[in-house]
């Protein structure tokens, strides 16, 4: 695995890189080969967080944690991937059976690896409805409006489909899908 470190109000110290590379080779033997895995460092008031990303062929590994200290932050951070890791070669295992295609996704999975079991999704609801032509000014107004932390619309500018979205802080997203 190569590691790429960065840090925001925190110098990354030799120490700080080796907790987290120990703590990150844990879920090494679930990962590809040669993958990447990029680890930040931030640091704002009382708060410690990690944050790591670990792209993938066809997914995007990540997760952030933020705690009072910065090592409970990568044990908690480690953890996080190391289940995610688990459900999604458990979801891909069960969709093999029944499309070829996933087969080249399993590849990186050790033979002696079992997927988590059980893991089921279940859709509890499924909604439909129009897509009014509009641009993401009017769709931030329209979601606040209903109350929700994300809104589908039709962007009358690009002309495709578009998602807008409340982030943590306080701001908001807007997700243009490239085909």
């Amino acid at each position: 695995m190569r590691y790429t470190f960065t840090g925001k109000n925190i110098t990354v110290t030799d120490s700080l890189k080796e907790r987290a590379v120990n703590k990150i080779n844990r879920i090494h033997k679930l990962l590809p080969e040669n993958v990447e895995v990029f680890v930040a460092f931030k640091v704002s008031k009382n708060e410690h967080k990690a944050e790591v990303t670990i792209p993938l062929k066809k997914r995007t590994l990540r997760a952030e944690v933020a705690t009072m200290d910065m090592n409970t932050s990568i044990d908690e951070v480690v953890d996080i991937l190391e289940k995610q890791i688990n459900k999604y070669k458990g979801r891909l295992h069960n969709r093999m059976y029944r499309d070829a295609s996933f087969k080249e996704e399993l590849a990186f999975m050790p033979a002696d690896e079992s997927p988590e079991e059980g893991v089921n999704i279940v859709i509890e609801k499924t909604k439909r409805f129009a897509l009014k032509p509009m641009d993401p000014e009017e769709a931030v107004m329209e979601m606040e409006l209903l109350g929700h932390d994300f809104y589908v619309f039709f962007n009358a500018a690009t002309e495709d489909i578009n998602v807008v979205y409340r982030r943590g802080n306080g701001t908001f997203g807007l997700i243009e899908p490239e085909l």
